[in-house]
């Protein structure tokens, strides 16, 4: 490929780290007067910056691939519907239509055009997770999207700065939560506004009446940076196949990687068929996911912009379940959608010896919790472990591919009446290995005072774990169940009696290598921490890890525990 321009680098470089300022600047404004914790807490968001032809220049720091990268692939649609001769200071733009943007109908993106003396020059645009948006409760449950809520297609939410009322007055009457949906609404208008008046002050300052001759360098940059390391990786086919709870059945996700020169080609032929619940993914959502995967594995630093996406093609049968065609249900995507990048990985590491990470917990656990007195709804993200890596352990805890975070339990308890009961590092759930699997959590929800009370879980990885790579073993599975015992289906509603209580325990990553190379120090150090039995340590690891105190103690000191050598040697020894 040829350069299209030539610029001075340096001057290059200060107005990309520019972009970025101003896109971190759009997502703090986001954060900051957001209404629900979906998106003040957890982030479940993206904010991105796009220049009159609607390619991502750059994104904020933070946010979800499955938001980010869909994202960027309506601006054509956003573009198609409202060319910019259409379009006038103080417009903004709306929707939520699955097929257009990020794949579910409670993922609202809204855009901006920027005008300086009268011409565009620039778009912004959020995705956010809205905390409801009608419907089914947020779940698996539905045979087709009517079901699942209002869906919105792409109109204007303000006009010239005024606000179309007629919309948000459906939009109030539909939803649940009126105040935090149309909230938010305001709070991703006024993230762009900030954006847009930032950008214009950069553009002063630097006497620009146009980006777009300073966007195509940097997409230029980045295409040329992602197709020089792709074009390091030995030229080849490799496939693999993972496979997901299901909802009514098993999914099984198959991938076949191919790289040919600068170019990698992402197949999913012979994944399952689009099912007839809602975990049903758009191919913009698996193309997101897709293009992730390969810039984690191979140019992780490269800026994240139109270009890094060009040398990456994605594919999969139209009607299967990572190319569902409308009016398939699609609520809960993100349960098949999170394995996209464990797959890929999985068929590369034959490629990339030594640099992927085993397969994790992946998809982010999702419960919403709704009842009377007071009215509420609540959605809780968690995550379970990561795989673990080639030279380190599993991260606990963390979310891959998905980087939301969790929602402090003071959070939860002052905004409605459920409580945390216990949150907690699940011992023995990374998968053992020469680096063990990261942990999931133990969590324990009840509610307080009277009323009756529901939760609709939308989790995987109960029924097939995260397998480990190399020799490394699986993670635990996950669980949902009653304070009883009794389990729960992973993906439906339970209605609760106010005294019930659920227990929400999240499944570990994947162990990487043989677990009986890993280092007996490291295990004793896992044992001290709580993070392995010593009755695992000696069946997984055979690593005799031994208490010198008193088996009383509440707090058990780390200079009580040490490694029984002749133990350990005799377990080793006899494999």
């Amino acid at each position: 490929m040829m350069k299209n321009s030539a610029m001075d680098p340096v001057t290059l470089e200060v107005i990309w780290n520019r972009f970025l300022s101003v896109a971190n600047e759009q997502q703090d404004t986001l954060i900051r007067t957001a209404f629900s914790t979906i998106v003040r807490e957890s982030q479940d968001l993206a904010c991105g910056m796009f220049d009159t032809k609607g390619r991502m220049i750059s994104q904020s720091i933070s946010g979800t691939p499955g938001h980010i990268n869909a994202m960027a692939t309506s601006m054509k649609h956003f573009l198609a519907a409202f060319p910019p001769d259409k379009l006038a200071p103080g417009d903004v733009l709306i929707t939520n239509d699955p097929w257009q943007t990020a794949g579910q109908i409670n993922d609202i993106t809204i855009t901006t055009p920027i005008f300086k003396n009268g011409k565009m020059v620039a778009l912004f645009a959020n995705t956010c997770h809205s905390a409801d948006i009608g419907g089914r409760i947020l779940s698996a449950e539905a045979r087709e999207v009517f079901e699942e809520g209002l869906r919105i297609p792409i109109m204007k939410l303000f006009d010239r700065g005024e606000p179309n009322r007629i919309l948000m007055q459906i939009v109030r009457t539909n939803v649940r939560q009126p105040d935090e949906v149309i909230g938010d609404f305001y709070a991703q208008t006024a993230c762009n506004e900030t954006g847009g008046r930032a950008l214009l002050e950069m553009m002063d300052e630097f006497g620009l009446d146009s980006i777009d001759s300073v966007a195509e360098e940097i997409i230029w940059r980045s295409e040329a940076a992602v197709r020089a390391e792709i074009a390091k990786l030995p030229s080849g086919e490799w496939s693999n196949e993972t496979w997901s709870d299901g909802f009514e059945e098993p999914i099984v996700v198959r991938c076949t990687v191919k790289v040919a020169g600068d170019e990698i080609f992402i197949d999913f032929t012979g994944s399952s068929p689009q099912s007839t619940r809602g975990i049903n993914v758009v191919l913009n959502y698996t193309h997101a996911y897709a293009s992730f995967a390969i810039k984690a594995a191979i140019c992780p630093d490269v800026p994240h912009n139109e270009g890094s996406f060009r040398p990456v093609h994605v594919s999969a049968p139209p009607g299967s379940i990572l190319n569902a065609l409308d009016p398939a249900p699609v609520a809960s995507r993100q349960v098949i959608g999170h394995f996209i990048p464990s797959a890929i990985f999985a068929a590369m590491s034959g490629a990339m010896p030594g640099r992927l990470m085993a397969p994790g917990a992946d998809p982010i656990w999702l419960s919403v919790w709704r009842g009377q007195n007071p009215p509420f709804t609540l959605t809780v993200f968690q995550v379970g472990g990561t795989g673990a890596r080639p030279t380190k352990d599993g991260l606990n805890a963390v979310g891959f591919p998905s980087g939301v975070a969790g929602v402090p339990a003071e959070v939860i308890e002052s905004l409605s009446p459920v409580v945390l009961k216990r949150r907690e590092l699940r011992g023995d759930s990374g998968g053992p290995g020469t680096w063990r699997g990261g942990l999931g959590q133990l969590t324990e929800f009840a509610r307080r005072g009277a009323g009756k009370w529901s939760v609709s879980s939308i989790a995987d990885r109960t029924e097939y774990p995260a397998p480990g790579l190399l020799g490394g073993k699986e993670g635990a599975r996950g669980e949902v169940t009653m304070g009883d015992g009794a389990k729960l289906h992973a993906k439906a509603l339970k209605d609760l009696k106010e005294t019930d209580v659920i227990h929400i325990n999240l499944p570990g990553g994947g162990g990487y290598g043989d677990p009986f190379e890993r280092d007996p120090q490291k295990i004793l150090w896992d044992v001290i921490e709580g993070y392995v039995t010593a009755e695992a340590a000696e069946k997984d690891y055979r690593v005799a890890i031994r208490y010198q105190g008193n088996a009383q103690d509440l707090v058990k000191l780390p200079g009580d525990w040490h490694i029984d050598e002749a133990r350990t040697a005799a377990l080793r020894g006899a494999r």
